[in-house]
């Protein structure tokens, strides 16, 4: 997925999440509905991460310098990971906090009115926000026939999933934070209220547990995709200069920022001229076919 597209994705979900949050927090205060405040905060969480997706983009396309040799594309991933802590801490701690408050109090609700409104609306503006953001996400697939979440698992580009999530978990939040104010004011009893609001503190601990587990995965260091990693080998060994290779072995730095290395045991009747032009020739096929393969480091031995 381009830098473009996702950045795309992300000022959609900011612009939406700035706005709904202040409807939010401007109906919780006028209803008193827990499951309203636990909504206002997720969508400040929300807006905080994507700030700091916005900067881990930024920072990740920094090139390679004398401290940092390789470039700091991982940056994306370290922020990426800061953003599913924020989401377990703030989103899913508060909410959980302040529905537990909420079990304690016996006023219903005022104005529950107010609430069905405000929720109505920020379904419409996390639902367009959404829209655009799959829209974007599946523009940069070379896959058209894959499902969305199993292309979300293979993807490599958390500031694009990340806000995908973060939109459908919103989406269901919404919907957990309607049924617990009209329970509560159906019932006339404001457990229900409460109840919704450590519901989405539940969703949102879900979600974030999901997402650490992801974006560690990437930070640790991820390697290419099975069909990269074939299409590589196979592009090593249809040369005719090489007689036998090892697995490749990558590790992405970033979304489009992959290392390479390569042990390859070339024709024992070659000259250094001749393996010189060969190495010269399989980095120009490799970097051809997979423009995301930025470094390539080959080792020339023999393959046991």
């Amino acid at each position: 997925m381009s830098t473009g597209s996702s950045k795309v994705s992300i000022y959609a979900a900011m612009a939406a999440n700035v706005a709904i949050g202040i409807a939010k927090f401007v109906g919780a205060y006028i209803s008193g509905s827990s499951a309203m405040l636990s909504e206002g905060i997720h969508s400040v969480v929300d807006s905080v991460n994507e700030v700091l997706l916005l900067y881990g983009l930024k920072q990740s396309e920094t090139g390679p310098d004398e401290q940092y040799p390789l470039g700091r594309s991982q940056e994306l991933y370290f922020w990426s990971l800061m953003v599913a802590v924020l989401i377990f801490a703030l989103g899913g701690g508060v909410s959980v906090f302040q529905g537990i408050r909420g079990l304690q109090s016996t006023e219903v609700s005022s104005d529950p009115i107010v609430s069905y409104c405000v929720l109505g609306a920020a379904a419409v503006f996390e639902g367009a926000a959404l829209t655009v953001s799959i829209r974007e996400f599946k523009k940069a697939q070379s896959n058209a026939d894959i499902g969305l979440w199993k292309a979300i698992r293979q993807s490599k580009d958390p500031s694009s999933f990340i806000v995908i999530v973060e939109d459908s978990a919103a989406l269901v939040g919404l919907l957990v934070a309607f049924t617990g104010v009209w329970l509560s004011e159906t019932t006339g009893d404001p457990m229900y209220d409460a109840i919704a609001s450590i519901a989405i503190g539940g969703l949102l601990t879900v979600v974030a547990t999901a997402l650490v587990a992801k974006t560690k995965g990437l930070l640790v260091g991820e390697s290419a995709s099975l069909e990269t990693r074939e299409s590589i080998r196979t592009i090593v060994r249809s040369d005719d200069a090489v007689s036998d290779s090892e697995a490749p072995i990558t590790l992405h730095l970033g979304p489009k920022d992959i290392m390479l290395a390569l042990n390859i045991e070339f024709r024992d009747e070659l000259s250094a001229d001749e393996i010189e032009a060969a190495v010269r020739r399989i980095e120009k096929t490799i970097r051809g076919t997979h423009t995301e393969v930025k470094r390539i480091f080959i080792e020339a031995a023999s393959v046991d």
